[in-house]
């Protein structure tokens, strides 16, 4: 146990919230049109090391790897290849083919491509949470306790990488910019068709917190669970003749019993503590913070569906909305709706329900 790299990986935190306290990991930087601390980019690259080497020395048993592995083993190894190959992709074609790109640029070791995608997937989570989360440490932190590493950059690869790209758009998302925001999460559709989901939530969460867009999200979240077979029925139907038209019988045959009620709790903790101190972010007025809260909101919704559906599919859509929630609003919730002393210990609590919960997820899968 002691020496599995998903146990040390507490103690690198542990070093590293004591390391920040004797080293100067921090600098002013101009966000919004106001003066923020944020850490340094070393500093935020430091952080999160252990979690690239960790998906590049990940084990074939692992989620969906030994797939990854046997589809880069027999992509071709020259570039004149590519365009045959790229003609017999049916999904989610930039993804391979950038795969195949690195095969023919750098060889055979599936390990090399671990590694350059570990790179774009954690340059997506270093930008978001070193601009936007008032806690970097605690973001990056949040990111590991909740499994969501394991989850996305040992298992969910292809999609992540979407993900990491959306979460570019982040900016123009926030300066309402609609045109460059789309534009991303287009390029970011054809690593992951999933994407798509963004460009509606672009619309919906701006505004104040808990809006009336909102509030039409979580009624037809209410009546999708109320009426949950006919809801099924229409996804399905919504999906035929494209690339995810066999999902609902997929969950189905598969047994599928929606996502674990006790994730859904842990993803719904920013959303539940929004509304409890609705005043006080409503007082901040934040863009950002508002943008988070809303996601939260949107994030709470798709898990309760996926509660009540399916956990392999349906549960994987709210990652999208989900590290905006974990790692932007939740640490600014507990600094800010609390005293001083009751957010240290509200912090630690935290921390340590989380450490529980990773250790029984970690110990439930094998990992230890």
């Amino acid at each position: 146990m002691i020496r599995s790299p998903y146990f040390l990986i507490l103690f690198w935190f542990l070093f590293i919230v004591v390391f920040s306290h004797y080293v100067q990991v921090t600098e002013k930087k101009r966000i919004m049109g106001k003066e923020r601390t944020v850490v340094t980019w070393w500093f935020a690259i430091l952080v999160v090391i252990p979690l690239i080497i960790m998906a590049v020395n990940r084990d074939q048993w692992i989620g969906d790897t030994g797939q990854y592995i046997n589809t880069y083993k027999k992509m071709p190894s020259g570039f004149s290849a590519i365009p045959e190959f790229y003609s017999g992709i049916k999904k989610d074609k930039a993804f391979y083919v950038l795969e195949c790109i690195v095969k023919c640029t750098f060889g055979s070791d599936y390990k090399i491509c671990f590694l350059i995608i570990a790179i774009i997937q954690t340059y997506g989570l270093i930008r978001l949470y070193r601009k936007y989360s008032s806690d970097y440490i605690t973001a990056i932190l949040l990111f590991v306790l909740s499994t969501d590493y394991v989850s996305w950059m040992h298992n969910g690869t292809r999609q992540f990488v979407a993900v990491s790209i959306c979460l570019l758009a982040i900016d123009y998302i926030l300066e309402k910019k609609y045109i460059p925001a789309i534009v991303i999460v287009l390029i970011a559709s054809r690593f992951h068709q999933t994407a798509l989901l963004v460009i509606p939530v672009i619309f919906i969460v701006q505004g104040e917190p808990w809006n009336w867009k909102t509030l039409i999200f979580i009624l037809l979240i209410v009546l999708a669970i109320a009426f949950v077979d006919q809801f099924t029925n229409m996804l399905d139907y919504a999906l035929d003749e494209t690339q995810y038209e066999n999902v609902v019988s997929d969950w189905q045959s598969w047994n599928d019993d929606g996502t674990n009620p006790l994730r859904v709790l842990i993803y719904s903790l920013p959303a539940i503590l929004s509304l409890i101190g609705l005043k006080y972010i409503r007082k901040e007025n934040d863009t950002t913070i508002n943008l988070a809260t809303n996601m939260s909101i949107i994030a709470s919704g798709l898990y309760l569906i996926s509660m009540v559906t399916s956990g392999i599919f349906i549960g994987r859509l709210p990652i999208y909305v989900s590290l905006y929630s974990q790692g932007i609003l939740l640490p600014w919730e507990v600094d800010h709706i609390f005293n001083r002393k009751s957010s240290t210990i509200i912090k630690s609590s935290m921390v340590a329900f989380y450490i529980v919960f990773y250790i029984y997820q970690i110990n439930r899968w094998g990992f230890f």
